[in-house]
């Protein structure tokens, strides 16, 4: 199949205003993630996400109940909370979360966004670390729509980190529960934006949301099935990921949910390896992750070992009063199928220090 002169012409006509966000997306330093969320037949809802990164994230799994003392680590207007739901987390050196459901399904992806630009403290409201922002929401919220009527008044102020390996830990927030609701946070320019709809099904990293959506509306006009780019770059990944998640079966059977979701972010996976000089923005695949909200499972693969393993958090005691639990993951033995009773009890665990962005300048 080709594009007629005439479909040609107009497609052509939007590759100008597109070509500048283009140019800034190639120039801009970026780490890789990819996240979509799949909507299938009896209330299926299914969220997939890829973690890429140029060096070990140290990732393990945190089983947290509900009822734990929380303590934002941002200073000393640290934001201070209970967590009301018990929840299963991906963790970047024990002290980030970086992924993660809750009992009532509700699950949370952190990517990088180098974009963003968080306000300095205002020193009158609450802060909160950066490696703390994904549990908060866990902790707190059941549906999408409580997490926007409460994050869009900005209760509090993000503290922001530095990675080991001197990365500014800046991010950007998806949202989804098991209604298929979605919502996408970010701060551009010190000014909190909120995405809310189940539309937003896709997101990778830079540039912002609303620019991603333009560069994909642009493919869509093209056609996926004529073209579609191919690099690990974040635009092209966020337009295979539309395209294929849109071609996905709308069926009724778990596995082939499942392997469904698993298939489109492997399409969007850096091979290992791929780190390319003067390219900051290309970076391998360590990990993907594929929560399925209807029956509260939580699916996990590491790109260099060859099973999948999950976790049923119905297995799981997330009640109160209940040990907050840790599954070594990295360099652990090779796991594979449902391993709720490998996690195992811990005492403590501290959010990475977050500090005021203004400090940073």
């Amino acid at each position: 199949m080709f594009l007629t002169l005439s479909r040609w012409n107009r497609v052509s006509k939007k590759v100008c205003c597109l070509f500048g966000i283009f140019l800034s997306v190639t120039a801009t330093p970026v780490i890789a993630c990819s996240r979509v969320l799949y909507r299938g037949p009896d209330n299926t809802v299914v969220v997939g996400r890829t973690m890429d990164w140029e060096q070990s994230l140290e990732v393990n799994l945190w089983a947290f109940p509900a009822g734990l003392e929380r303590d934002g680590n941002a200073g000393s207007r640290s934001l201070k909370w209970t967590s009301k739901y018990g929840s299963v987390v991906a963790t970047c050196y024990d002290k980030l979360v970086a992924d993660g459901m809750n009992e009532k399904g509700l699950v949370v992806n952190v990517l990088y966004l180098s974009s963003s630009v968080y306000p300095q403290f205002d020193g009158t409201r609450p802060a909160l670390s950066i490696g703390a922002w994904a549990q908060y929401v866990l902790d707190t919220f059941a549906t999408v729509d409580e997490a926007v009527t409460v994050l869009k008044d900005e209760p509090f102020q993000l503290g922001v980190l530095i990675m080991p390996g001197g990365h500014a830990g800046t991010v950007h927030l998806s949202v989804a529960d098991a209604t298929g609701d979605s919502a996408i946070f970010e701060y551009i320019d010190g000014t909190l934006v909120v995405h809310h709809g189940k539309q937003y099904s896709v997101m990778t990293n830079d540039p912002p949301y609303d620019q991603q959506l333009a560069l994909n509306g642009y493919w869509q006009e093209v056609g996926g099935s004529i073209m579609l780019p191919g690099t690990e770059r974040p635009a092209d990944r966020f337009v295979r990921a539309s395209y294929y998640l849109g071609e996905a079966p709308q069926t009724s059977d778990e596995r082939e949910q499942i392997a469904s979701v698993f298939s489109i972010i492997r399409n969007v996976s850096a091979p290992i390896g791929a780190v390319h000089a003067g390219q900051p923005n290309v970076a391998a695949t360590l990990w993907r992750i594929v929560a399925d909200q209807k029956r509260r499972t939580y699916y996990f693969e590491l790109t260099d070992t060859p099973n999948i393993f999950w976790v049923d958090l119905s297995k799981l005691d997330l009640s109160i009063g209940q040990p907050m639990r840790m599954l070594p993951v990295e360099g652990a033995p090779v796991m594979a199928g449902e391993v709720s009773s490998r996690f195992e009890k811990q005492t403590d665990f501290q959010f990475m220090p977050g500090s005021d962005p203004g400090a940073q300048k």
